[in-house]
């Protein structure tokens, strides 16, 4: 039988105890360690959802890795290479890869009447994955492309569609230039849907169409595309997975053939990806205050419960119980305490944020965050590390203020009581 467990569980079940002073300070101790902790599982909570947010609304522009022309450069005017790859069969045995599919990219000009706006058309075929801008289409549907008509039809963004004045199911004309050429190449195309996704970077540029416009445009056999867009499982393991695609690029080029390079996400747009991992830092700087902010609250509480406890300590020591045995009662009663403090911070904070997760309760400007509503990414795994972490830094910084109790002599004690 633990004794020591058995005597801390008799101390803390024990109702005698709330006439105690120490139960106050414990109350208090206890409401700023629940506190803190709601405080620790909201932010990490909004700060990882809004990392992936703003994220995800990069790659579902540009996908995780790019396989161009090597002398293409910092530029939407990629030179062709052909669609038909020898590595693509390589590519669809790597199990981190979810799907590969060709793109090609021109820069232009939308012209009304009275406004111009320079913009980037993309180009994609029949088998692009539309999740991303079905997800964030307002109003209209996605074009319906084929493999064999080119098809007269685009999504702009809300914010070109408020800058040009132009609404869905008008008529948007494209100027592009091709080289030297002084007469700029004019397409029609109808807007059949519009989307918003509140990076404004990337909503006043792109405009999403028919990949067989831009090659006729470019003068481009049915076959040439500006590259690959490859979308990978785990975004955690990117440089793995391009180190793997460029392995098979390399292995499975042809004689003669383009130089291919590859790209990823964070490298296109390296500014933005630098600022997500800044907030990372702030996460660090929260956490550490609120865990030493609990662990002094509960230091606190110990201090005063072990000289409440004189006596009973003077008594066990009487018995022959050493200075360990006795310090041990009070860092399971310790443990105990802040356990309970700890559940009630984890309730506030797992009810708070499914609160904002399912009504959306909080709201956010788009044009400086990014995002329309305070994101929230609920992680099992993140809450479970917390608590752990939580408990066991609280704990060892208990250790040093229980030596307190070498310092009760027996017979003073006693004789006090």
């Amino acid at each position: 039988m633990n004794t020591e467990l058995f005597i801390a569980r008799r101390l803390f079940f024990d109702k005698t105890n709330r006439q105690f002073l120490s139960q106050k300070i414990i109350r208090i101790a206890l409401f700023g360690i629940a506190l803190g902790l709601a405080v620790m599982i909201i932010s990490i909570a909004v700060i990882t959802g809004f990392k992936k947010e703003v994220r995800n609304k990069v790659i579902g522009f540009g996908s995780h890795i790019q396989v161009v022309n090597f002398d293409s450069r910092n530029s939407y005017e990629l030179s062709p290479i052909s669609s038909n790859q020898p590595f693509l069969l390589k590519l669809k045995t790597i199990d981190e890869i979810k799907t590969v599919q060709v793109f090609a990219t021109k820069p232009g000009l939308i012209k009304t009447d009275e406004y111009t706006q320079g913009i980037v058309f993309k180009g994609v075929d029949s088998r692009y994955d539309w999740d991303f801008f079905q997800k964030n289409l307002i109003t209209g549907r996605l074009p319906q492309l084929n493999d064999t008509a080119r098809v007269n039809e685009i999504i702009i963004s809300d914010q070109i569609s408020k800058i040009l004045r132009l609404k869905l199911n008008d008529s948007a004309v494209l100027y592009f230039v091709n080289g030297t050429q002084i007469t700029p190449l004019m397409l029609q195309l109808k807007i059949c849907g519009i989307y918003r996704t509140n990076l404004e970077e990337f909503d006043n540029l792109f405009v999403i169409g028919d990949i067989k416009q831009i090659q006729r445009i470019n003068n481009w056999k049915a076959n040439e595309v500006s590259g690959f867009e490859i979308e990978v499982l785990d975004f955690d393991r990117i440089e793995e997975t391009e180190q793997l695609v460029r392995n098979a690029v390399i292995d499975y080029s042809e004689e003669n053939s383009n130089i291919l390079r590859t790209e990823n996400i964070t490298r296109m747009y390296p500014q933005i990806f630098d600022w997500l991992k800044i907030l990372d830092m702030n996460v660090w700087v929260i956490l550490i205050l609120l865990f030493l902010v609990a662990s002094f609250n509960m230091i606190s509480g110990l201090l005063v419960l072990i000289l409440e406890r004189s006596s009973m300590i003077g008594i066990l020591k009487a018995l022959g119980s050493p200075n360990w045995s006795i310090r041990k009662i009070f860092l399971y009663l310790s443990v105990f305490l802040t356990g309970r403090g700890m559940l009630w911070g984890n309730i506030i904070g797992v009810v708070l944020i499914l609160i904002q997760k399912t009504f959306e309760v909080i709201k956010l400007d788009p044009i400086t965050y990014y995002v329309d509503v305070v994101p929230i990414n609920f992680s099992l795994f993140h809450l479970l590390l917390l608590n752990i972490v939580s408990i066991f830094i609280t704990t060892i910084m208990l250790i040093i203020p229980s030596f307190l109790v070498s310092k009760i002599s027996p017979e003073k004690s006693i004789r006090f009581d």
